[in-house]
């Protein structure tokens, strides 16, 4: 039988370019970013600027953005459906050889209909050969599609679109409006979607991309991960928020806290807040010696270990790595962590409104350092002692102390 063969084709220098194909191969099929790069042997970061692109200051100042690689490796193979080079090859060697359509199939674990198909439609009009080579090219060209998109190939809806996001207008009220203009022109129906990809990647979607395109003022798509994807950053990954106990949410339960980091000047120095619940009541954390996770952890104990256990349920916190050795935490005292989603302060309501009400002593941009555990004792009482209507105007301190009294 005669081995038909060809060398495979290296697109761009090598060994970049392979690995960046086994890259985008790895991302394809569900992979994480960064196992994707252990697996190539590349930077976590490489992979990240590959993902979504990046941006540069050239030596005039001028911002330059590189759009993300997006491109599928050209292994002849777009998905496990469609028929791989190799599967020509080994289809052209069995018709040379004689053999069935039906044998074919077997051999390569496709349906006769498809060998069938493949080489009536890709052999050569010309001599009625099959040849493996020539089919690859003829599929990929049938395959292939137009990269210019809707609006880079009709000039009015281009216009129609960069004038309304001129006029401030977002990409799905445009997107209603387009049917509205124009309704009995289907072909100019967009989604909002294809608005935003013609302006995330103006190289395809013919959209100017500037930093007042959009009202968010993003010219990149803000990285998602889908919910059931979603973890801490953690070497402990600890437990989201979705599994805190239900008696949470109600706030009828006493002891379950809420906590974040009030940071000042330059990130250099911070101090720790602590609202129950249940009863609006704040505690302050002193943070004199910095606010890494050992501080942080060792604070918490300190601010904990007066209270009784019915008064210390949980703790809920938002995902900054301060709280990275929470497992430490949670052994010593005892107290379940529950962490945020991130990007998700709601989720931490009560403790945020407090972070707000201090403010009122540490103003935004001042050197938290200075203040002492005096200080932080003097504020919080001077909270806890103000009357709160979503307390039917009682105070923190009179609610709180009842309830040590009870427990104890």
């Amino acid at each position: 039988m005669t081995k038909v063969r060809r060398a495979a084709k290296k697109r761009g220098p090598a060994p970049l370019a392979d690995k960046r194909d086994q890259y985008l191969r790895l991302m394809a099929q569900g992979m994480s970013n960064s196992a994707a790069c252990r697996e190539v042997g590349i930077n976590r970061r490489t992979g990240t600027r590959w993902r979504y692109g990046r941006k540069e200051i050239d030596r005039t100042g001028r911002e330059r953005v590189y759009a993300p690689i997006t491109e599928q490796p050209d292994d002849g193979a777009i998905s496990a459906r469609f028929l791989s080079e190799d599967e020509r090859i080994v289809i052209a060697e069995m018709l040379q050889a004689g053999g069935s359509l039906r044998t074919i199939a077997k051999e390569l674990g496709r349906a006769p209909s498809t060998i069938s198909r493949e080489v009536r439609r890709n052999r050569d009009p010309r001599t009625g050969r099959y040849r493996p080579f020539h089919a690859q090219r003829r599929a990929a060209v049938r395959r292939a599609r137009s990269k210019q998109g809707k609006i880079r190939r009709d000039p009015e809806l281009k216009e129609f679109i960069q004038d309304h996001l001129d006029r401030r207008w977002s990409p799905e009220q445009i997107s209603q409006a387009l049917r509205t203009t124009f309704p009995d022109e289907p072909d100019r129906h967009l989604a909002h979607e294809t608005i935003y990809q013609a302006i995330y990647l103006p190289h395809r979607g013919g959209l100017e991309r500037r930093a007042d395109t959009l009202r968010t003022g993003r010219q990149a798509r803000r990285r998602r991960r889908r919910v059931d994807q979603r973890a801490t950053r953690f070497i402990d990954p600890g437990t989201l928020i979705g599994q805190r106990p239900a008696d949470v949410d109600d706030r009828q339960v006493p002891g379950h806290w809420e906590g974040d980091l009030v940071v000042g000047r330059g990130n250099r120095s911070a101090i720790g807040t602590l609202v129950d619940r249940t009863t609006r009541y704040v505690k302050l954390l002193h943070l004199p010696e910095g606010r890494t996770a050992e501080h942080v952890r060792d604070a918490l104990l300190h601010a904990f270990a007066d209270l009784p256990a019915e008064l210390t349920r949980s703790l809920t916190w938002d995902q900054g790595s301060e709280m990275c050795r929470h497992d430490e935490f949670s052994r010593a005292s005892g107290i379940p962590v529950y962490f945020c989603e991130p990007a998700s302060p709601w989720q931490r309501g009560s403790n945020e409104n407090t972070n707000g009400l201090l403010r009122q002593y540490f103003p935004k941009g001042t050197d938290l350092s200075v203040h002492t555990a005096e200080d932080l004792t003097a504020v919080a009482a001077e909270l806890n002692n103000r009357p709160r209507k979503i307390l039917d105007w009682q105070t923190p301190a009179d609610l709180f102390a009842k309830l040590v009294a009870t427990v104890e």
